[in-house]
């Protein structure tokens, strides 16, 4: 069975599954930041101004960074774009929320806080290194950079 699946998990469908799954939560997230971002703007710390629109441009940067991932098309950008804003937000967002609780936060949930947080720093810093090795990386077969490819040597050709 493991030869089977050995088999079938190629290096090309290996780099998919990893660009598909890694995506997904910028998606996600970019997704919800765009559509459904009431709870997000509750939970952004004080000293943001204009929460609709910061939660649009987040939105955004999420959605393009995990669409060039997802489609493998030009992920030196795609892990620059995403890198800078998982620093910034883990800087300016979770790092003081893990060391200051907000006053909306009742004592008897400040422990429900302290793991949202520490948890959103942990995932940050794991999706960070990620971003560290898609900045050198090279997608596979299943990409838009190998499809370019191709079609420019055939036009050499």
């Amino acid at each position: 069975m493991m030869e089977r699946f050995s088999q079938w998990l190629t290096p090309d469908r290996s780099d998919l599954l990893f660009r598909l799954f890694f995506s997904l939560i910028f998606l996600g997230v970019g997704a919800e930041h765009l559509f459904a971002d009431d709870l997000l703007q509750r939970l952004m710390p004080l000293w943001v101004p204009a929460k609709r629109l910061v939660s649009i441009v987040c939105g955004i940067i999420l959605i393009s960074g995990g669409a060039m991932v997802l489609i493998g098309y030009q992920l030196r950008k795609a892990a620059v774009l995403l890198g800078a804003f998982l620093i910034v937000v883990t800087a300016a967002v979770h790092l003081p929320a893990l060391l200051v609780t907000p006053s909306f936060v009742t004592p008897e949930s400040s422990w429900l806080w302290t793991v949202l947080q520490r948890s959103n720093f942990a995932k940050n810093l794991c999706l960070l290194g990620v971003c560290f090795y898609l900045y050198n990386y090279t997608p596979g077969k299943y990409s838009w950079t190998f499809w370019q490819q191709n079609r420019q040597r055939q036009r050499e050709d």
